[in-house]
């Protein structure tokens, strides 16, 4: 397996694993990455089904809010293409961003300046300390990717990792189809 650079945008896609895993079927967009301190990166498809107002009553928005991750899950955190609007967001790849001022997304989403397919929040976020994520790759937990083929902010709470399972083909096919849990079975 040829392995494929980490970088800020790259799309990891959680390899079958064990049930217990907080990852599993995830898909992750790495937000920040250095060998020095490590990597950031949000689930992109575990939605809790709560909308953000729930979480921040200042907010006048019914957008849901997704598990980002088991880290820091006291917090909000948001992906986002407005940076005209947001600033001090910060660039993950192409016209995709993440956080930046909170009064600034207070404000536009309260007026309507922001739309839903704008931005995603999430509780938490995933991170991997300096060479851990180069490891669970190495060892075969995830799959690499670093190009976008899809809208991040598109609802993908159950049908994302499995369309990922089908582009990537081969013994990847053979998981697709399993049932999320197959004790159940």
């Amino acid at each position: 397996m040829q392995t494929q650079t980490i970088q800020r945008g790259t799309i990891l896609i959680a390899r079958p694993s064990l049930l217990t895993d907080v990852f599993h079927r995830s898909v992750v967009i790495i937000t920040t990455h250095s060998e020095e301190s490590g990597s950031i990166g949000f689930v992109l498809n575990k939605s809790l089904n709560i909308p953000v107002n729930v979480f921040l009553n200042e907010i006048n928005s019914e957008a849901m809010v997704y598990s980002g991750g088991p880290v820091d899950e006291q917090n909000i955190f948001y992906i986002h293409n407005r940076p005209d609007l947001i600033k001090n967001s910060e660039l993950i790849k192409d016209n995709l961003y993440w956080a930046g001022d909170f009064d600034d997304v207070k404000y536009a989403l309260n007026n309507g300046f922001i739309k839903p397919n704008e931005i995603r929040f999430y509780v938490g976020y995933s991170g991997w300390s300096e060479n851990q994520l180069e490891t669970e790759i190495k060892n075969g937990a995830w799959s690499v990717h670093n190009s976008i083929n899809f809208d991040v902010f598109e609802d993908w709470n159950h049908t994302l990792w499995k369309e990922q399972m089908i582009k990537l083909g081969g013994e990847n096919l053979l998981w697709f189809n399993m049932p999320e849990n197959p004790m159940l079975n």
